[in-house]
């Protein structure tokens, strides 16, 4: 009989509630792992993850706010303290796809918030939780990143979202590069235009489609790539 190899790994989502993190959860779970479903409100991570549970998975809720550390070093003492390890760190958690806005005019208090948590978010908890990823031996970093921050074809408006989305693909690069000796496949991914809250209903793609690129970078083989910016398993342009 053939072994799950996911069978005693543990993937830790943020933003993970709704929408594509929610269902990164749930495809991760259904592979076998121990999935760590974060949230910055605990209620409505609870509830997702009941809802999750209900379905034989294993799902942990968390409540987890990126843009707080102490909230960032909780989290990394329940998974220290309960499984001594993580395998697959996925920074999914981001806010303002400010499509009202336009660079020469952004509001930067804006773009301030939006670098907060979709930048300098998935850095703390990359600082955080790299220790404990070095304890696995085939561990993952997925930075959920957006075709938005492709300097070839970025044109105007979305500021604050797009320029935050570049840094997050700068930093996927030097992470890459820094943990490379340690085997740490670090990688972002461009899910794609979904239907979720920040997509909308007339999205082209499902949760389902753009939560499976997300899951193929997160359960790569040990020879996969490291360093690169997908979709669907296919290579974006920076």
């Amino acid at each position: 009989m053939q072994t799950n190899p996911f069978k005693d790994s543990v993937a830790l989502v943020t933003g993970a509630n709704c929408g594509i993190g929610l269902e990164v959860t749930r495809q991760l779970a259904e592979r076998g792992f121990k999935a760590i479903l974060c949230a910055r409100d605990a209620q409505k991570g609870e509830e997702a993850a009941r809802s999750l549970k209900q379905g034989g998975l294993e799902v942990i809720p968390v409540q987890l706010d990126v843009t707080e550390q102490a909230s960032i070093d909780g989290a990394r003492r329940m998974v220290e303290e309960r499984f001594g390890k993580l395998d697959v760190l996925v920074n999914n958690a981001a806010i303002l796809y400010d499509s009202w806005q336009r660079a020469q005019s952004a509001k930067l208090e804006i773009v301030r918030e939006a670098f907060e948590t979709n930048t300098i978010g998935p850095w703390r908890m990359c600082q955080a939780f790299i220790p404990l990823l070095r304890k696995s031996k085939h561990a993952r970093i997925v930075n959920v990143s957006s075709e938005s921050g492709s300097l070839t074809v970025m044109g105007g408006g979305t500021p604050a979202y797009g320029v935050s989305k570049v840094s997050l693909n700068a930093l996927t690069r030097m992470l890459a590069d820094e943990l490379r000796a340690s085997r740490i496949l670090v990688n972002s991914v461009c899910p794609g235009w979904v239907a979720t809250d920040m997509g909308g209903p007339q999205a082209p793609r499902s949760v389902e489609e753009g939560a499976a690129s997300v899951v193929w970078a997160a359960t790569l083989p040990d020879d996969g790539p490291t360093g690169g910016f997908f979709r669907d398993g296919r290579p974006l342009a920076w």
